[in-house]
């Protein structure tokens, strides 16, 4: 492998682990749901380097597009509001 193929490969490897790491480390639905878009875009990234463009694709079209969207609409739907803080009245 060239070089730039080897700096590339590390750079999207690196971002493919933070980024799992963020979808299993983040408290927080909606942003552990972003890391888990950028960690399946990443692996996509991964298959394009591999020359498997249909399954790189493929990969975008079901998982980034089919799966990621439904976990976004579970989140919104089922996320409870904050209640606002009550302000107190003080005689």
């Amino acid at each position: 492998m060239a070089l730039p193929e080897t700096i590339a490969f590390g750079l999207f490897a690196f971002v493919t682990i933070a980024s799992s790491l963020g979808v299993v480390l983040l408290r927080d639905m909606w942003h552990s749901a972003l890391m888990l878009g950028v960690a399946l875009l990443s692996v996509a990234i991964h298959y394009v380097m591999l020359r498997a463009e249909f399954v790189a694709t493929m990969q975008i079209l079901v998982y980034v597009g089919g799966v990621l969207i439904l976990i976004t609409f579970a989140v919104m739907l089922t996320r409870r509001d904050e209640p606002a803080e009550s302000a107190e009245v003080t005689t």
